[in-house]
């Protein structure tokens, strides 16, 4: 992504911010008129954020540059979470964006060896771009059998738009497939010029309308933690909560861990589950490159 392209894309960015906040959000007096544009108006973010509303203006248009300064009054004014402060200030160039790596990557030892070791546990390892480089039996056993999948395809946000069975698999697709999303534009804000990134993205836009629509209202999310509701076809109802721990020797590699409280319906889904993958199924994936 070029520099004039990154001013875009943050000029877009903070006017789908404030086109979600209103006055009352934020403090300011409601007018009582009717308002052309839907949230804040340009002036009010100014006056918000203490600069002149020719500034503000000819930031939304990618003319200028913002300083840190100005990154962090806005990230204010518009009430910004960590997230989406670590986003703009990406797109900012402040601190400045790790270049992308071009050379494929290979699943840590260590967690492979943890893979292989969770036999009771769901696991896959992503990598850049959501890529899905390693996984146990259970979590195949649970989700699908990425082993069928080309492994230049194994991309788990692809995956959840183009899989019809992840539509009933996951009881909230819609909440599930728009974090995607929002996690794919931060992965997008490290790696502006990743070029397979790009085609994902294009590939998916003109594809899936719901996509399109939620890459552009440029929404920001980290992979974190969180809860999970499945339909499962053999194991039921399982609600699972999910972790992810980053490598150290290589930050862009996670590992995500889905479990269930012992004693409960999905615990005992889960053990089912374990029990049936041990039976046919292969104990972990092979070694992928991204």
């Amino acid at each position: 992504m070029s520099s004039s392209a990154r001013l875009n894309e943050l000029g877009e960015f903070l006017k789908a911010r404030r086109a979600e906040l209103s006055p009352r959000t934020v403090g300011l007096p409601e007018s009582g008129g009717p308002r052309r544009v839907p949230g804040l108006r340009r002036e009010e973010v100014a006056q918000l954020a203490a600069i002149s509303t020719d500034y503000y203006t000819r930031l939304e248009q990618g003319r200028i540059r913002a300083s840190t300064p100005v990154l962090s009054a806005l990230t204010r004014a518009l009430h910004l979470q960590d997230d989406q402060r670590a986003y703009l200030f990406s797109l900012a160039g402040k601190p400045s964006a790790r270049s992308p790596r071009r050379a494929g990557q290979k699943v840590q030892p260590q967690l492979r060896r943890l893979l292989d070791d969770l036999t009771a546990t769901p696991a896959i390892v992503m990598g850049r771009r959501m890529d899905i480089l390693a996984w146990n039996a259970l979590a195949a056993a649970m989700i699908t059998d990425f082993a069928q999948i080309p492994e230049k395809r194994r991309n788990y946000v692809r995956l959840i738009f183009t899989d019809p069975a992840m539509r009933t698999l996951y009881s909230d697709w819609t909440t599930v497939a728009r974090t995607c999303v929002a996690q794919l534009r931060m992965e997008a804000a490290k790696y502006p010029d990743d070029p397979r990134l790009s085609a994902l993205v294009g590939e998916l836009s003109v594809h899936d309308e719901q996509f399109r629509q939620w890459w552009a209202a440029h929404d920001v999310a980290t992979l974190s933690v969180g809860t999970k509701s499945l339909h499962h076809p053999l194991a039921g109802e399982l609600t699972l909560d999910w972790d992810t721990l980053t490598a150290t020797t290589d930050p862009d590699q996670q590992l995500v861990i889905w479990t269930a409280e012992p004693g409960t319906p999905t615990y005992e889904g889960l053990r089912f589950l374990a029990s049936w993958a041990t039976g046919g199924a292969p104990r972990s994936s092979p070694d992928a490159a991204g």
